[in-house]
């Protein structure tokens, strides 16, 4: 666990009604409330602030509280580089897209420019992707990388964990399963949505006691746990880091697991006017954005 991890449990970035030229990080004065939901249903959702800027230096807990106006990605666009992303990372997804069981994990790269907000904020597909209408959604866990890890053996990985959060890795499937490369098709500005909150790694030592789920519109698509991952933290830290420093603030995307839009009959892509919700349990709660067209 990243030395930084030990100072917060649960964090949020948000913009506070007090001041919405403002942007603060804090703790939600609710620790079990499901903030992501909670701002969904219109809710007043509390937050103590805390002094530092960014989840990478929180600082300490103040003694008043702010409610969310709006609520952001935990950490800023600048603050992740490049956003390293995990494919067919579950047992049950390989079986559905009829894909062999990797030997390693298969890397691609999101920019920077992907990431996005939760709701209110919209996932925007560009006009590439409705030329045929197959954007797609997949519910995945994301690790958030505490300080700077290179060449990280197994036995250690955890100790540069700062927390988890949850994403979406919107695609564009058509473009995905006409290129050798994924990096254009998941690329997009915008389509890596991450939130609601940032959980610390001491809340979560066993990543395989987290559930996830993916409901378009409120319909449940995706519903796996953990325990179907391929490769575990650990390993994917030290295959990641070999010769290669990940700096504070990255942010890895585990991978998803079985039921994403293009292996449905019939298939289930997303367009306008769709909600999709990543859940993410215990603690992380419900990542939710509203599906737009640009």
């Amino acid at each position: 666990m990243s030395d930084i991890a030990s100072t917060f449990s649960r964090l949020v970035r948000f913009v506070p009604k007090s001041d919405p030229s403002k942007i603060l990080i804090g703790e939600p004065v609710d620790a079990e409330l499901d903030v992501g939901l909670a701002l969904y249903k219109g809710q007043e959702v509390s937050v103590r602030p805390f002094t530092g800027t960014t989840v990478l230096a929180p600082g300490e807990a103040t003694t008043g509280t702010e409610v969310i106006e709006r609520l952001l990605s935990p950490l800023a666009e600048q603050e992740v580089g490049s956003i390293r992303c995990v494919g067919l990372n579950y047992t049950s997804h390989a079986k559905e897209m009829s894909m062999p069981i990797p030997d390693v994990p298969t890397l691609f790269i999101k920019p920077s420019a992907a990431l996005a907000d939760p709701y209110p904020a919209p996932t925007v597909l560009p006009k590439i992707t409705q030329t045929d209408n197959t954007g797609d959604y997949e519910s995945e866990m994301v690790i958030v990388i505490g300080r700077d890890a290179k060449d990280v053996p197994e036995s250690e990985a955890l100790d540069y964990v700062l927390g988890y959060t949850a994403a979406n890795d919107v695609s564009s499937r058509t473009y995905q399963m006409n290129q050798t490369q994924w990096c254009f098709s998941k690329g997009f500005d915008g389509s890596c949505p991450i939130g609601p909150t940032l959980v610390s790694s001491k809340l979560i030592p066993d990543v395989s006691k987290l559930h996830i789920r993916g409901l378009k519109n409120g319909d449940v698509m995706q519903d796996c746990p953990l325990t179907d991952l391929i490769f575990t933290v650990p390993q994917l830290i030290a295959f990641l880091t070999q010769g290669t420093t990940l700096r504070a603030g990255t942010i890895i995307l585990t991978g998803t697991p079985p039921g994403v839009g293009a292996a449905k009959n019939p298939k289930q892509f997303i367009k306008a006017g769709d909600d999709f919700a990543v859940e993410l349990l215990p603690h992380v709660g419900t990542l939710i954005n509203k599906i737009e067209h640009q």
